[in-house]
C-alpha cells in the first residue's frame, strides 16, 4: 500500500499524479474503517482528502505552516505526518488526538478544535515569522517560509473569521487561507454570504444581460439552442467565476477559484501557481462532504461526529435509552406549543441538541444562527427584551465563547434569556477542547443568573418548564450521553427555585451532589452503608440559588460534608457551599470539595474518565469514607 511509505509529506513528492490519487483513496479507506471501530468526524474528513495530498505535496510542513480550522479535517493530515502508525489509536484514551495538537506533532503548529480561528492564528504566525527574521538574520533558515490557513465555508459564518480576513488584508502579507467549501458545516449554512451572491446574480444588469443574451441565441438558427442549454448549464459555474471574488477582493485579497477541490492535478497546478504571491490569497476549493462513502454523502450532517457504526449499512447501535439532547428537544416542543412565546435557537448545531423535532413543528420559531455563538446570546436578549422566551442551545464548551454577551447583554439587563448547555462536564472522546468542565465556574457568579443542573431526564424536562416561566435568566446544565429517568411523563411541573431534595438519610456524612453527580452519590451511600457509615444524600438541584438552609442545617448536624460535582474545583459547586457555610458561622465542619482538577481533562471514555477522577460511586464513597475517617482520627486525638 501506498501509505505505507509515507513517512513524511516529502515522500509525497515522489509520486505520480496517478499514486497521488490511488493514496487518496487509501486515505479514504482507512479513515472510515477507523471511524466506524473508534467513532469519530467522518464527512468533514473525507470531503478534505484530495485538498489535504495537494497541500502536502505543493508545501514543505512543517517548515510551512499548515493550520487547520476547528480539526474536523485533520485527519488525512495526520495521516501524511508521520501519525498513521498510531491511527488507530485516534480518539482513544492515551491516543492520539482527533483534533490539531502542539504537543502531539511538529506539524501541527496550532492546537484547534473550536471553529474560525486558523485565519487569525495564521496570521499571528505570519507576522511573528517576519518579526523574527527581521531581528535575527541567522535564524533565517529555521523561520517558516509560507502559511497557510485551511476553513471551511461553515467557520466564515463566524465574526472571528472576518475579523482576520479584515486584518489579514490590511497587512498586506503573503497569507494563504484556503476555503474548503463543501456547502454545509455541522447544519446547513445559514446566513447573509450566500444570499448576498444571490442578490447580485438576480441584479437588473444581471437579469437583463442574461436575457438579451437568450433572445440573442435563439434568433441563431440551428447553433442557437444548443449553445444556450451548454450556457444556462454553466450559468452556475459563471457566478462562481465572477462573483464570490468580490466580497474577498473588497478585503484585500487575490481571490483565486473556484477550484474542483477533488481533482489533485488542478489543486496542485493553482497552489503551485499561488505559492509565492506577494500579497494575501485565498484559494476556493469546492469538495463534499462525506465524498467516497455514500451513506456520509447522502447524510453528512448525521455523519459529522458519530460514534462506532457498521461500514456496510452506515447503521449505528443505539442504547435504547433517550439522550439528554432528546429528552431536552422533546420537552422543548411540548412547552412551545403551550406557550406561543417560546423560540429556539442554535450555533450550527441543530441535531446534536436535539432542536430537529422543534425545527419540524416551528419552523418560524426557530433560528440556526450559524458558527456565532455571541451573536446567538445577544440576538437572544434582543428577542426577550419583546416579550419572547428565547431558548439558546449551545454545547458547554462553546457557550464560552460568548461569555461577554452573557453578562452584558442577558444579565445585566435581567432578561428571561433560557441556556440549554448541552454536554456539561466530561463528553469523552473529543478530549479537552470539547470537555464542558468550566461551565458552572464561569456562570455561578454572574448576578441575575439562575443556574440549575438535572439528576435525570425528568428533572431537565421540569426545570426547562421552570426556567421559561421565569422573568429572569436561567441557565441549565446537563451532560452528554443517554439519561436516567427517560421516559415520558404526562405532567412536567415547575420546582421551586433555589429548592433542593433529600434523596436518602444518615447522619454520619453529607454528600450534597449537583446533576449527574447525583445518582452516583446515591449508589456511594448504598456502598457506605454497607462498611457500616450512614450517608445523608441531597440533590442541590440549584447552582445559584443554593438552599442555604438546607444545606447549613444538615451539615451543622452531620458535621462532615463533601461536595461532588462533573466540573473544575476551582470556583465551582463546591466552592458555592463552600462559601455558604463560611457565612453560616457553623463550627467543627469538615468540608471536602469533590470534582474535577485544575487541569484540560484529555480525551478518553466518559466512564474510564469518571472512574479515573472518582466520579464514579466508588470513588464518591472512597472519598467520603476517607473524610469520616480523618474526623473520627481527629476526634480520638482530641
Amino acid at each position: 500500500m501506498l501509505i505505507e511509505k509515507i513517512k513524511s509529506p516529502q515522500d509525497l513528492k515522489k509520486l505520480t499524479l496517478d499514486e497521488l490519487k490511488d493514496l487518496a483513496s487509501e486515505l479514504r479507506e482507512l479513515i472510515i474503517e477507523t471511524v466506524a471501530t473508534n467513532g469519530g468526524h467522518l464527512a468533514s474528513n473525507l470531503g478534505a482528502v484530495d485538498l489535504t495530498v495537494a497541500l502536502h505535496y505543493v508545501f514543505n510542513s512543517p517548515e510551512d505552516k499548515l493550520i487547520w480550522d476547528v480539526g474536523h479535517q485533520s485527519y488525512a493530515h495526520k495521516l501524511l505526518t508521520g501519525r498513521a502508525g498510531a491511527f488507530s489509536t485516534i480518539r482513544k484514551h492515551n491516543g492520539i488526538s482527533g483534533f490539531p495538537k502542539r504537543s502531539e506533532s511538529p506539524h501541527d503548529p496550532f492546537g484547534a478544535g473550536h471553529s474560525s480561528t486558523s485565519i487569525s492564528a495564521a496570521l499571528g504566525i505570519l507576522e511573528a515569522r517576519d518579526i523574527i527574521k527581521s531581528q535575527i538574520s541567522n535564524l533565517k533558515s529555521q523561520i517558516p517560509s509560507k502559511v497557510i490557513a485551511v476553513i471551511g465555508d461553515g467557520a466564515l459564518t463566524a465574526g472571528l473569521a472576518f475579523e482576520g480576513l479584515n486584518h489579514a488584508g490590511h497587512l498586506k502579507k503573503d497569507l494563504i487561507v484556503i476555503l474548503n467549501d463543501n456547502e454545509m458545516s455541522i447544519s446547513p449554512n445559514v446566513g447573509a454570504l450566500s444570499a448576498y451572491l444571490r442578490r447580485i446574480m438576480m441584479g437588473t444588469l444581471y437579469t437583463k444581460f442574461k436575457k438579451e443574451t437568450k433572445q440573442f441565441l435563439e434568433k441563431i438558427p440551428t447553433f442557437g439552442e444548443p449553445v444556450l442549454k451548454i450556457a444556462q448549464r454553466a450559468e452556475d459555474t459563471v457566478k462562481g467565476l465572477f462573483v464570490p471574488g468580490l466580497l474577498f477582493e473588497e478585503l484585500g485579497f487575490e481571490y483565486v477559484g473556484p477550484v474542483d477541490g477533488h481533482k489533485i492535478d488542478s489543486l496542485i497546478e493553482t497552489l503551485e501557481r499561488f505559492r509565492d504571491f506577494p500579497g494575501p490569497v485565498l484559494v476556493h476549493a469546492i469538495t463534499k462532504k462525506g465524498k467516497g462513502y455514500e451513506p456520509a454523502e447522502k447524510n453528512p450532517g448525521i455523519f459529522h461526529g458519530v460514534g462506532p457504526f457498521d461500514i456496510e449499512t452506515g447503521e449505528m447501535p443505539s442504547s435504547g435509552k433517550k439522550s439528554y439532547s432528546n429528552i431536552f428537544g422533546s420537552a422543548l416542543v411540548k412547552l412551545a406549543k403551550e406557550d406561543r412565546r417560546i423560540v429556539a435557537i442554535t450555533a450550527a448545531m441543530t441535531e446534536g441538541t436535539g432542536l430537529s423535532e422543534f425545527v419540524n413543528n416551528f419552523p418560524k420559531r426557530f433560528y440556526d444562527v450559524g458558527i456565532a455563538e455571541p451573536h446567538a446570546v445577544t440576538f437572544a436578549a434582543g428577542l426577550a427584551s419583546q416579550g419572547l422566551r428565547p431558548v439558546v442551545a449551545i454545547y458547554s464548551t462553546f457557550l464560552q465563547r460568548s461569555y461577554d454577551e452573557i453578562i452584558h447583554d442577558v444579565c445585566l439587563q435581567d432578561l428571561p434569556v433560557v441556556f440549554a448547555i448541552d454536554r456539561g462536564g466530561i463528553v469523552g472522546d473529543d478530549g479537552p477542547t470539547h470537555n464542558g468542565t468550566f461551565d458552572l465556574s464561569y456562570l455561578r457568579h454572574i448576578p441575575n443568573l439562575i443556574v440549575m443542573a438535572p439528576k435525570d431526564g425528568h428533572e431537565l424536562q421540569c426545570m426547562l418548564k421552570t426556567a421559561v416561566s421565569l422573568d429572569h435568566p436561567a441557565a441549565i446544565r446537563y451532560p452528554r450521553g443517554s439519561a436516567a429517568d427517560d421516559q415520558e411523563h404526562d405532567e412536567i411541573k415547575e420546582i421551586s427555585v433555589g429548592k433542593a431534595e433529600i434523596m436518602r438519610e444518615g447522619d454520619d456524612v453529607l454528600i450534597v451532589a449537583i446533576g449527574n453527580t447525583v445518582i452516583p452519590s446515591v449508589n456511594a451511600a448504598q456502598l457506605l452503608a454497607d462498611a457500616g457509615i450512614n450517608a445523608c444524600v441531597v440533590n442541590a438541584r440549584f447552582v445559584k440559588p443554593l438552599d442555604t438552609a438546607l444545606i447549613s442545617g444538615l451539615a451543622g448536624k452531620i458535621g462532615n460534608v463533601i461536595t461532588v460535582e462533573e466540573n473544575a474545583v476551582s470556583g465551582g459547586f463546591g466552592s458555592a457551599v463552600l462559601e455558604e457555610l463560611t457565612k453560616s458561622g457553623i463550627e467543627g465542619l469538615r468540608i471536602k470539595l469533590h470534582g474535577l482538577p485544575d487541569a484540560f481533562i484529555e480525551q478518553g471514555p466518559q466512564s474510564l474518565l469518571r472512574k479515573k477522577f472518582g466520579l464514579d460511586a466508588e470513588g464518591i464513597a472512597r472519598e467520603a469514607l476517607a473524610l469520616v475517617k480523618h474526623s473520627t482520627e481527629r476526634r480520638v486525638k482530641s
